[in-house]
C-alpha cells in the first residue's frame, strides 16, 4: 500500500495523507521485522516526528547489519540519511547517500543505486546544490531505465530534474 499521493513540485517531498499515515503507524507500532521498522521510520519522518524517526533509523540500521542482507543495510542507511536531510543535516546525509550509491553501483544493485541517487538528489535540492541534485537525478533516471522501471518511477525522476532545472541560476556566458 502506498501512502504517497504525489510530490510537491517546490520541495520534492512526498505528499501524503497524514491521517492514513498515523493510522498505519499505530497498526505496526509493535512489529519488529525489518520491513516494519523501515516503514515505521518512513512514517515517522513524513509525520514530522524526526527525533523518533532518527532514533528508530539507528536501530533499524543495526538490525539490518545483524540480521539482514547487505542490500537491507543499504536501504536502511538511505532511509536514515533521508531523516538526516529532513532534520537539515545535509552534509551528513550527502556523505551517507553518496557512499550508499557508490557501494550499490559497485555491487551491481541497480535499483538500490537508483534509490540512493534519487535521495541524494533530493538532499542536494534541499541544500540548494542544484548541480549535484541534477547530476544525481540524471544518474537515478539512467539506472531506473536500465532496470526497466515503471513509467511512474521515471516520471517522478523527470519531474525532479525539471524542478532542479527551474531552480538553477542561469549560466552566464563569458564574452
Amino acid at each position: 500500500m502506498s501512502f504517497i499521493r504525489g510530490y510537491d513540485r517546490e520541495n520534492l517531498r512526498e505528499l501524503v495523507d497524514i491521517d492514513e499515515c498515523a493510522v498505519r503507524l499505530e497498526e505496526i507500532e509493535d512489529q519488529r521485522s525489518l520491513p516494519a521498522l523501515l516503514e515505521r521510520v518512513w512514517l515517522l519522518k513524513v509525520l514530522g516526528r524526526l527525533d523518533e524517526a532518527l532514533t528508530l533509523a539507528e536501530t533499524t540500521v543495526r538490525q539490518a547489519r545483524m540480521a539482514g542482507t547487505r542490500k537491507d543495510v543499504l536501504r536502511a542507511r538511505v532511509l536514515r540519511a533521508t531523516v538526516q536531510q529532513f532534520r537539515g543535516a545535509h552534509a551528513a546525509a550527502e556523505q551517507e547517500l553518496a557512499a550508499c550509491a557508490e557501494e550499490a553501483e559497485g555491487q551491481g544493485w541497480i535499483t538500490v543505486a537508483a534509490f540512493a541517487h534519487q535521495h541524494r538528489g533530493k538532499n542536494a535540492f534541499d541544500a540548494g546544490d542544484f548541480d549535484t541534485a541534477r547530476d544525481s537525478f540524471k544518474q537515478s533516471l539512467f539506472l531506473r531505465r536500465e532496470a526497466g522501471a515503471a513509467d511512474r518511477e521515471l516520471e517522478v525522476t523527470l519531474l525532479a530534474i525539471e524542478a532542479t532545472e527551474r531552480r538553477r541560476p542561469s549560466q552566464l556566458v563569458a564574452g
